[in-house]
């Protein structure tokens, strides 16, 4: 089992923390050891409406394969406690991997976990960020950011893309896509969406774009460019551009390859079909293609991928010790 702890932080906010705790201790409770805690003793108050009654203290956090940190209601300007902040950078320094959902990422900032790194927040407390810690590369424009050992997401449901890529990336697409669904969530959204976008309402505007990433979705194994996705919406690549942008926080291409991936991905987890026949199902013009924007994606090879997820599931396979 994995050993995941979610770090309450002073006023945290309730729909992050029951998101994480969701996907993890109930949508994936098979593959993940889950507990909560904070560094002070007794209930936990929820901006003054609730209480939490979270029985574990920071000890929780030193057996930790995954730490995950909420965000916080209370002021940003405020010191945080010490002792959660040294408690953190022990978990990092030994090799746990941290993650925080909107202004969770104040709290690994102020442990110093984030300086240098790229990293994201709610975009409305983007400059409160710069200002607090100039040494954070903030990304005001993405979902999430995965950094490898640590990774950090945009406010309150990218927070659900978060936990769903943690998911993903440890068990796979399958169960990612079943907890998805269990859930009611919509399609996967990758880091790179946008987490805020304007799109001005009226007629220019009132058709959405939806039906042909459908129909671009149902024939990822053909050569599709841009052109022919702007002839199926019937507007010109420029403004087919503007649009899909401004619905998606995404270029068209830059989907296109996304989507392409996410089925690789599922294939070879479910499927022993051979790496140039997983390529061919996907649409990219080449193996070598292939390979080279998987590589580039998830930093592994199609092949390594397809061994690590096989491990995964022999691993689940086996009986628990007595």
């Amino acid at each position: 089992m994995h050993n995941l702890t979610i770090v309450l932080p002073p006023d945290p906010v309730l729909f992050e923390f029951a998101t994480a705790f969701s996907i993890f201790a109930i949508g994936a409770k098979d593959h993940y050891a889950v507990r909560a805690c904070h560094h002070g003793s007794g209930p936990v108050s929820v901006h003054g409406a609730m209480s939490l009654a979270v029985e574990d203290g920071l000890a929780a956090v030193e057996t930790a394969d995954t730490v995950i940190v909420p965000g916080l209601m209370a002021d940003l300007d405020q010191p945080l406690p010490e002792v959660l902040l040294r408690s953190l950078r022990r978990a990092h320094a030994r090799g746990c991997r941290m993650a925080s959902i909107c202004t969770g990422s104040f709290v690994l900032a102020a442990a110093g976990l984030l300086n240098g790194r790229r990293a994201t927040t709610h975009w409305k407390n983007v400059d409160k960020m710069r200002a607090l810690f100039p040494r954070v590369r903030i990304d005001p424009e993405v979902l999430y950011v995965d950094d490898g050992e640590i990774l950090t997401a945009a406010g309150v449901t990218a927070g659900i893309d978060l936990c769903l890529h943690m998911v993903r990336s440890d068990l796979g697409q399958a169960l990612a896509n079943d907890i998805a669904r269990h859930m009611v969530f919509g399609p996967h959204r990758g880091g790179e969406y946008a987490q805020y976008i304007e799109c001005p309402l009226g007629p220019a505007r009132s058709r959405s774009l939806e039906a042909t990433r459908r129909w671009v979705l149902e024939r990822l194994n053909q050569p599709i460019s841009v052109s022919r996705m702007a002839d199926h919406a019937c507007l010109s690549v420029r403004a087919f551009a503007r649009r899909f942008h401004d619905e998606t926080g995404s270029a068209p291409h830059r989907w296109l390859v996304a989507q392409r991936l996410r089925l690789a991905r599922q294939l070879l987890e479910e499927s022993n079909l051979l790496i140039d026949e997983v390529a061919r199902r996907c649409g990219f013009g080449s193996t070598l293609s292939f390979r080279d924007h998987f590589k580039r994606q998830l930093q592994t090879t199609p092949s390594d991928y397809r061994l690590m997820f096989r491990a995964h599931r022999e691993a689940s396979l086996l009986p628990s010790a007595a």
